[in-house]
């Protein structure tokens, strides 16, 4: 099932760690003809992609939650009850992460601050298609909940009968969503981007998708549009020592693997037939899988390595940067501090990556494709702006002027250490 690669040197490394991607000058040239055209012609652009790339022909893409209760959505009482408890422990981590602010007196007479002040208005991007990711509406727009952003715009591509998945518009109407449209891809993206009339520009674009809508999130951060990170086809790395359970693993993997044909999955292990059970039962479990066509074609570009040294393994994650690391160990606990790059981490055996994608309470909203060695996953802190005040007295100017005016005057300055001296001599 999955490529054996077995102790390569350091130096394969980087070579190692290349995700299925598309000529990224393809894209962007693509995606930029998307931006261009919706400057032009704003919502009718909008609709004419939605016909041409969805197949589905709207009047508008306002959906109207005008007077909706969350109740009154068809969807099984048991999957109502799961977003709850869903809800409820996404809520309960990000709440926790609220921060009371800094309050510091540096010097007698000179008082600095820093506050958290909420986005105005901030907009998500849900994937549709194949698999309606209704738990990203919760992940997106529940800590925009608490952080108290005014206005939460969600847009996701319109279902088969020109609609909205149910589950989504639940999500939505739980989390307080101000607005939907049903617009996706990479028109979406540039929408809230530019502006329309049915799609307000937006401060800041949240949200994953194919590499179309990366690649379109990282176009709108040349229009002064705020994004959270680069989040494109999803992927998972596991590390399992003699401890793992492969049953258990190949389940992990192929959890991963039927989320695109683009995702990719990576097994590192210390015991060649660590590989070699997991292979068996990726063979097993995979034909039982709905999914089995695109899980296929994602096993298809993905490894399984073998690397005996344990920092040796940990340099190559690390490398890798993975957006999931499952550590599938009974002593996962003993490797925490090899970690350095990776979006989300699943310690021992019991602990698999749906729980985090779905209900555990942390984020799935994470960076991909490497970029864990720059970025953060979302967190309380992505939808706030982190804002500095000082105040100062007399005492305070005359205990640190002097200062001031050296290092004005050092820089060739003279209007910084005019203003300081203006006021010492007041």
């Amino acid at each position: 099932m999955l490529e054996k690669i077995l102790n390569p040197n350091k130096s394969d490394f980087v070579k190692l760690s290349q995700r299925p991607v598309l000529d990224n000058s393809t894209l962007m040239t693509g995606v930029q003809t998307i931006f261009n055209e919706i400057k032009r012609n704003r919502d009718a652009a909008v609709l004419n992609y939605t016909e041409k790339l969805d197949g589905i022909k709207l009047s508008s893409s306002v959906y109207d939650i005008t007077g909706v209760n969350a109740d009154s959505i068809e969807i099984e009482e048991s999957l109502k009850n799961a977003i709850k408890l869903a809800y409820k422990n996404i809520y309960a981590f990000h709440c926790a992460q609220k921060s009371s602010g800094i309050d510091v007196e540096t010097m007698p007479g000179i008082m600095c601050s820093q506050r958290s002040i909420p986005l105005t208005r901030i907009g998500l991007y849900i994937p549709g298609g194949s698999a309606p990711l209704f738990s990203t509406v919760l992940m997106l727009a529940v800590p925009a909940l608490i952080a108290g952003c005014k206005e939460i715009i969600l847009c996701t591509p319109p279902d088969g009968s020109g609609s909205i998945h149910p589950a989504i518009l639940y999500s939505s109407l739980l989390c307080g969503i101000s607005a939907i449209r049903l617009a996706g891809g990479a028109q979406a993206i540039a929408a809230m981007t530019i502006g329309t009339k049915d799609i307000p520009a937006v401060d800041k674009i949240f949200g994953p998708g194919n590499q179309y809508v990366t690649a379109a999130k990282q176009l709108a951060q040349n229009y002064n549009v705020a994004i959270d990170m680069p989040a494109g086809p999803s992927e998972v790395l596991v590390y399992a020592d003699a401890t793992c359970i492969p049953e258990f693993v190949a389940a992990d993997l192929l959890a991963q693997a039927e989320h695109g044909s683009d995702s990719q999955v990576i097994l590192v292990a210390n015991s060649v037939w660590i590989l070699d059970k997991v292979n068996d039962h990726l063979t097993i479990q995979i034909s039982n899988l709905p999914r089995k066509a695109i899980a296929t074609q994602a096993l298809s570009h993905s490894k399984a390595i073998f690397i005996e040294d344990v920092e040796t393994a940990f340099d190559f994650i690390n490398e890798y940067a993975p957006e999931h690391l499952i550590i599938a160990s009974d002593k996962a606990e003993s490797y925490i501090n090899l970690i350095k790059n990776a979006g989300s981490v699943f310690l021992g055996n019991y602990c698999p990556e749906s729980a985090g994608d779905y209900a555990s309470g942390t984020n799935h909203t994470l960076p991909t494709n490497g970029w864990a060695k720059k970025y953060s996953g979302v967190n309380l802190d992505s939808y706030m702006k982190k804002v500095t005040f000082q105040s100062i007295t007399r005492t305070g100017l005359n205990n640190l002027g002097a200062t001031l005016i050296t290092m004005a005057e050092a820089e060739h300055l003279q209007g910084h250490a005019n203003a300081v001296s203006v006021r010492l001599n007041y």
